[in-house]
């Protein structure tokens, strides 16, 4: 019988937000979003999942949105619970957490037609949208991002995970949200470590594709380091702007093993997981974005002028570029780090290193020697800084 061949494409499109006080009935963001879902014969709900690291610091958080849906979105049904989770990449490594969530979904009749709102920082976006996409194969989800990191990296993309078997994000979807919002205010409850955990991507995506990016950083270090907020909000729009544009132009779905907003990425997953998740994800990510530039410097790509540039950068924000787990075990745990990463990919390792600052080339090999003269020079560099 002859082959039958079939093709066909799916169109995706949703928009980030950026605003202020979003669950003020004097905002009408929300409502207008929703007022595009009014159509006759369904009964739309909406199932509100927070963070509960966030939720702590807004304890008024249910009642505004409650007062808000009651107010100005009527016609979209809240379950009669808001569920709070445990925040942090821990929320991402227990399968009763993520169990309890597809629980709530059969609960309160969550279905393809209503939403599932995520509130908090990238770990639990990452949680929820894996339950969502996962839940009758597809909710509609909205993420309220509440970190830098999520406003302007993770939570405008369109992947969504959990850990399993010791891997991050090992089980995931790229399944895109129907809209984000970004409020600025969310971030004034953030603790100093957060605040510059986000600026760690926005460097990594400023080094690979944008040079007059990062010089606005290296200019307004002192800036974001104090929680100068206009500052903080030009970077979080222009990284989540190069972020989608990213995503737009390329490789959505990951189909290929070209990677480039990973760069950075490959010893900071594994220095999660080998430091138990104490260093974060923006911290680890800014200490990957060190020893990939100290072995592009190694190999002749990256020259030593631009290297202490990134490395003055990183610094000034407050940045720690070494820890002692990257050099444990004769390295051989880092090591292992890479041939995870390659596996993630497919088989065949892509990394991106820098060939200047604005340009990133992508190699398929790692020297593990190099790797650990790297690991040592950071090391180094943070006694000199020490002292």
């Amino acid at each position: 019988m002859q082959t039958i061949q079939q093709r066909f494409q799916v169109e995706y499109n949703y928009s980030v937000f950026f605003t202020e006080n979003l669950f003020d009935t004097k905002n009408p963001l929300l409502q207008d979003f929703f007022n595009q879902y009014t159509e006759q014969g369904f009964q739309r709900k909406a199932l509100v999942i927070v963070d509960e690291g966030f939720a702590q610091y807004h304890p008024d958080l249910s009642n505004q949105i409650q007062s808000y849906f009651a107010a100005s979105v009527s016609h979209i049904q809240l379950a009669p619970e808001i569920i709070i989770v445990p925040g942090g990449e821990a929320c991402k490594n227990d399968p009763a957490l993520f169990e309890s969530l597809v629980e709530a979904v059969d609960t309160y009749g969550i279905d393809r037609h209503s939403f599932i709102i995520g509130i908090g920082g990238g770990a639990v976006l990452d949680l929820v949208g894996y339950a969502a996409a996962v839940s009758h194969r597809g909710i509609k989800l909205i993420r309220i991002p509440t970190t830098v990191l999520s406003q302007n990296d993770s939570g405008v993309g369109v992947k969504n995970s959990i850990n399993f078997r010791g891997k991050k994000n090992f089980l995931g979807t790229f399944a895109p949200p129907v809209a984000v919002f970004n409020d600025l205010t969310l971030l004034r409850t953030l603790d100093d470590r957060d605040w510059r955990g986000g600026v760690s991507e926005a460097i990594k995506v400023a080094l690979i594709k944008d040079a007059s990016f990062f010089e606005w950083i290296e200019e307004h270090t002192s800036a974001l380091a104090n929680r100068d907020e206009a500052a903080m909000a030009y970077l979080i729009h222009r990284c989540a702007e190069m972020h989608t544009d990213h995503i737009a132009g390329g490789d959505p779905f990951e189909f290929g093993s070209s990677r480039p907003l990973d760069f950075g990425h490959w010893a900071a997953h594994k220095l999660e997981f080998l430091t138990g998740f104490q260093v974060r994800h923006g911290e680890a990510v800014a200490i990957g974005i060190a020893l990939d530039c100290v072995y592009a410097a190694k190999i002749g790509k990256l020259s030593e002028t631009e290297l202490n540039r990134i490395l003055d950068v990183l610094g000034k924000l407050g940045f720690d570029l070494f820890h002692p787990k990257l050099s444990e075990n004769d390295k051989i745990n880092l090591r292992n780090g890479l041939n995870e990463f390659r596996e993630h990919l497919g088989g065949r390792l892509t990394i991106m290193l820098l060939e200047k600052i604005g340009k990133g080339v992508e190699v398929h090999e790692l020297d593990a020697d190099i790797i650990a003269q790297s690991v040592d020079y950071l090391e180094g560099t943070k006694i000199i800084h020490a002292l």
